[in-house]
């Protein structure tokens, strides 16, 4: 079956954790990017919803508006949406952010639902295109239990009744891991079990569990002055 508003109700009912209750991420990241948000500005994070999501959130909330290219460059990287279902929206900013109606991918944002080569929903990992932007990825660490509980809930909700966005993410993974394997590097995977796991490359998609140390050594892909080291 299709999916419907509702359905995306209950995805927004099921995934309300924030990434963190000890940090604003948003206030991390924000002074190497003019003062706003990597996550909030379009320049850098598009959000896409698909018809019934951006049915849902028209029907709560004025904060979101369809996104208009002002340049050629960014009309390009939208075209691709033209002849799909799906659409890219803006919101009024970060200051005007009205929580409960923040879509799947700024909930979401910077993870994506991680699937191993079984094809199973295990975790979640982080769009690497960010590295070196996002505070968050640079400081895995404050990335809390319920976020994590709250992401694969949501998520398994909707794999669950749309067969393509799970095909899509079983994709995405595979791309990580192929990304990974070429820069000859380990990635990182938060999972379902609370625990951190260094995904290797090379190796068809073996894991190992993630030492704090060897973590805390990826604070250096962030450029900005106020790293944190949590307790």
């Amino acid at each position: 079956m299709p999916l419907t508003a509702k359905d995306y109700a209950e995805i927004y009912r099921r995934f309300q954790a924030p990434v963190s209750t000890r940090y604003d991420c948003g206030k991390k990241c924000a002074p190497i990017n003019g003062g706003v948000p990597v996550c909030c500005d379009v320049e850098n994070a598009i959000p896409i919803v698909d018809e019934p999501e951006w049915k849902l959130l028209k029907s709560r909330t004025k904060m979101w508006t369809p996104l208009k290219p002002t340049t050629p460059d960014f009309a390009r990287e939208i075209k691709d949406l033209e002849n799909s279902e799906s659409c890219a929206i803006k919101c009024r900013g970060a200051a005007f952010c009205e929580r409960d109606n923040r879509s799947l991918a700024c909930r979401s944002f910077p993870y994506f639902p991680y699937f191993n080569t079984e094809g199973e929903l295990i975790g979640i990992s982080h769009y690497w295109g960010f590295e070196g932007s996002c505070w968050v990825i640079a400081n895995p660490m404050i990335v809390e239990r319920p976020f994590i509980d709250d992401f694969l809930s949501a998520h398994d909700y909707l794999f669950d009744r749309d067969e393509d966005w799970k095909k899509t993410y079983i994709e995405y993974s595979a791309s990580m891991r192929r990304v990974f394997s070429r820069r000859k590097k380990k990635f990182l995977m938060l999972g379902r079990d609370g625990k951190r796991y260094w995904v290797l490359p090379h190796s068809g998609g073996e894991m190992v569990l993630a030492k704090r140390e060897e973590i805390e050594k990826l604070k250096k892909q962030f450029p900005g002055p106020m790293l944190v080291s949590p307790e």
